[in-house]
């Protein structure tokens, strides 16, 4: 094996170790599986006359399989299950080879074929288990868990359990990257075959480690390219042609931005600098929207922010592209001596076990509310048609007429139609609310049946603005009456430990600043400039004794899915009324700017950690959204004395 293949070798068993330690340990297991990529079967299997052996990869492998094994279970002093779990595995067992196979059964080398089937059974069985037995491969009694390939990319092989890709060969222009790490591009399972898709810790399970030849630069380039060319479709140039005429979505109904509408949003994406010379967006508008700086929209677009932030948002820029992290820059962000505070252990006691909710509310409440507000509210907009003008410009160049810019439009009218329309389409108007809201068809007849009947004539008009405005509607009232009537019962069972070590080892954070003082790890990833501001006030608290962000396995069911909160804080006892604090940090306070299913989340968790202060813990855990580190303690009431009986 050249040295260059021998080194991305090693890092590709070491990268296999860690992310299996972490899921060994994650409730069901979740097998780890590592694909590695090579030039040439001999390589790797060789044949002779007499029989078939391991060729040079695979006795290389072998040592430095042994030799990483080795090294890792020295630094696995407490995790005995999991040392258990590796002596099982015969290192000759624990790799295999899965090569394109012809209709004969016969093993086919790109440069080489045919052999005799009798000599090529292992590989057949080997073929039968990685291509068609897949729930055996992902089992942990099947010791394969190292695959090499050579041409798995011609018939599309694919496996939910690949975490590592590693090529031991010269880049091959020929085949897509996106093609090669669209490999491990799945959504991994478990031992039952359940997607690992959970929103609060899919993005830390599902991460695929990629070990490429060329140079970490040239690699994400290459591939960002790749990954650019397949979305050339989209709008690329925020101008006024662009915005006029689209359709943005309010709650008084839909509005179509007009030509003054389109040139107030290409002004300020200008002179705000969010656009290039180009009008592609700009690094410096995701910069903006990450931190929360946006600059204000004009007066006259500030009632359409949501709505011209989305549309914006829908022009493509490769500053979105998806950014692939160079896990060899990585640093290891241990749990630190704050981990073991009696302030901490207190704190977490007081918030670790896991609840159940139940809603219980009479239908005819919902059906009432529900008719009141479509009475109130529900506006259906009438079918508008745009009806466009225009002529061939002169001189019309070819790439004018590819990009369909040969014609100009000289004049544009809206036309709306209100009366009733006579449909060729029949609509299942109450089977298709009823999939819209979760409820049953028999509610939702009841709520529409006692709408007035000039609010329900609306429908002919535009049946689809209807079932969406009616939907939205419905919903809202919904949320409203599940918060009214949610309560959370305790059970026995906690959060595990291991939820503050899971995915702690390949993150990135080279570029974390100096190691903090107060959190229970030297490091802390910040998702916008206020956590990160929010972050250095904390640590420099002469208030704060210890201080946590909560991991994404830390999580409180609620029927709009689960709910991570942001952080868990210990004050010194004396210094604030509320010694042990959870907080949500959120760029604006106002409701009013926070989505419907945040706000719903926000409202479950009050719930939650009022039920935790009533029959978990006579102190009071106290849970609110901060903006800064001065809401933060004008909450906790900074130098009043502590009162545990404190009644929100």
């Amino acid at each position: 094996m050249q040295r260059f293949s021998l080194f991305r070798g090693k890092l590709g068993i070491k990268a296999h170790f860690e992310k299996e330690q972490v899921l060994f340990h994650k409730g069901i297991k979740v097998k780890v599986l590592t694909l590695f990529f090579i030039d040439e079967v001999a390589k790797y299997r060789l044949y002779t006359d007499a029989d078939q052996e391991g060729g040079e990869y695979a006795k290389i492998f072998e040592e430095e399989y042994q030799d990483a094994l080795h090294e890792l279970k020295q630094n696995l002093l407490t995790d005995e299950d999991y040392k258990k779990h590796l002596d099982n595995i015969p290192v000759a067992l624990t790799h295999n080879g899965y090569f394109s196979i012809d209709k004969k059964g016969k093993i086919v080398n790109s440069k080489e074929t045919g052999r005799g089937a009798d000599k090529q059974c292992n590989d057949v069985d080997a073929y039968d288990l990685i291509l068609k037995d897949k729930e055996r491969l992902l089992s942990f009694e099947e010791p394969t868990r190292f695959i090499f390939s050579h041409s798995a990319l011609r018939e599309g092989w694919d496996n939910p359990n690949v975490f590592v890709i590693c090529t031991l060969k010269h880049s091959d222009n020929t085949i897509s990257r996106r093609q090669e790490v669209g490999r491990g591009l799945r959504i991994a399972v478990n031992q039952l075959g359940e997607r690992q898709d959970d929103p609060a810790t899919v993005h830390q399970t599902n991460v695929l480690i990629v070990i490429a030849s060329e140079s970490y630069k040239d690699f994400v380039t290459a591939l960002q390219r790749d990954i650019s060319k397949s979305l050339s479709d989209r709008p690329r140039v925020a101008d006024v042609k662009y915005f006029t005429g689209k359709t943005m979505q309010t709650d008084s109904g839909n509005v179509e931005v007009t030509q003054d509408m389109a040139e107030g949003i290409e002004f300020y994406l200008i002179q705000n600098g969010y656009v290039d010379r180009k009008k592609n967006i700009a690094e410096k508008y995701h910069d903006a929207v990450k931190n929360a700086e946006l600059a204000d929209l004009p007066d006259d677009l500030q009632d359409y922010k949501e709505q011209v932030l989305q549309l914006i948002d829908s022009v493509y820029s490769d500053a979105m592209l998806p950014q692939i992290e160079n896990a060899r820059g990585a640093k290891t962000n241990p749990l630190n001596a704050n981990f073991e505070k009696k302030e901490f252990k207190d704190l977490w006691s007081k918030i670790n076990r896991k609840a159940v909710y139940s809603v219980h509310f009479n239908s005819l409440e919902l059906v009432g509310k529900c008719v009141l507000t479509l009475n109130n509210e529900l506006k259906v907009i009438p079918l508008q048609y745009i009806i466009q003008r225009g002529e061939q410009t002169d001189d019309v160049t070819i790439d004018q007429m590819k990009s369909g810019a040969g014609f100009q439009v000289s004049e544009t009218a809206i036309e709306s139609n209100a009366k009733s329309i006579q449909l060729a389409v029949r609509y299942d108007l109450i089977g298709k609310i009823a999939e819209n809201v979760q409820l049953t068809r028999k509610t939702v007849a009841e709520i529409l049946s006692q709408i007035k009947k000039p609010v329900f004539a609306q429908f002919k008009t535009n049946p689809e603005n209807f079932i969406a405005e009616a939907s939205r509607l419905i919903n809202e009232q919904k949320a409203t009456v599940i918060i009214e009537h949610l309560s959370y019962d305790s059970m026995t069972e906690k959060h595990g430990i291991d939820i503050f070590t899971n995915d702690q080892s390949k993150q990135d954070f080279s570029n974390a600043g100096n190691p903090l003082k107060h959190h229970i790890y030297d490091y802390v990833i910040t998702d916008s400039k206020i956590e990160r501001t929010f972050v250095n006030e904390l640590d420099t608290s002469s208030e704060v004794v210890v201080y946590a962000k909560l991991p994404r396995g830390f999580f409180i069911p609620t029927p709009v899915g689960n709910y991570n909160p942001d952080w868990a804080i210990s004050f010194k006892e004396g210094s604030v009324k509320h010694i042990y604090f959870v907080a949500e940090t959120k760029g604006s306070m106002s409701s009013m700017e926070l989505r419907e299913i945040e706000r719903t989340k926000i409202e479950c968790a009050r719930k939650f950690f009022n039920e935790v202060n009533r029959k978990i813990n006579p102190d009071q855990v106290k849970y609110d959204v901060v903006n800064s580190f001065g809401k933060l303690m004008e909450i906790v009431g900074i130098g009043a004395s502590v009162d545990t009986n404190y009644a929100e």
